[in-house]
């Protein structure tokens, strides 16, 4: 049986929960491939990974904070109407609550910040922690592949 080692490329379905629920679930559909060591999970989330065999389940419980770190509010930012203009649809209405992607600076990437405040000058509050950010996690594995 092969086992999980730094580097490895899996195939897995797994589930990641705060206190409110999941976050993410592939266990309803189709799993996951990604490659440890690129970035894809938290080296937390993927330490627990390490010397996994195919076929095993497993769950396991991070303390608050340590799979995606605690929360900062310096990634709390408002952002000008004119620049959400320029990123996107000038015609967007935003929601509290809602997750909205922007490209990186480089163009090459993308990044996600859930809106906290719409302004009355159209400007929005954006967080950019990751919504798991100085919380509990359960992460939950099924190693499908391993290569």
């Amino acid at each position: 049986m092969a086992t999980v080692q730094p580097g490895s490329f899996l195939t897995l379905h797994y589930r990641l929960a705060g206190p409110a629920g999941d976050i993410i679930n592939t266990f309803e559909g189709k799993p996951a491939t990604l490659s440890l060591g690129t970035g894809e999970l938290s080296p937390a989330v993927e330490q627990r990974l390490l010397g996994l065999e195919e076929g095993v389940r497993a769950t396991f419980d991070l303390a608050p904070g340590e799979a995606f770190g605690q929360r900062n509010p310096d990634m709390v930012q408002r952002v000008a109407r004119k620049l959400l203009n320029e990123l996107g649809d000038p015609l967007e209405q935003y929601a509290v609550g809602e997750v909205v992607e922007f490209p990186t600076p480089d163009g090459q990437g993308r990044y996600a910040g859930a809106v906290q405040q719409v302004l009355d000058d159209g400007a929005v509050v954006f967080d950019f922690n990751h919504p798991l950010a100085s919380q509990p996690v359960t992460f939950e594995v099924l190693v499908i592949g391993v290569l």
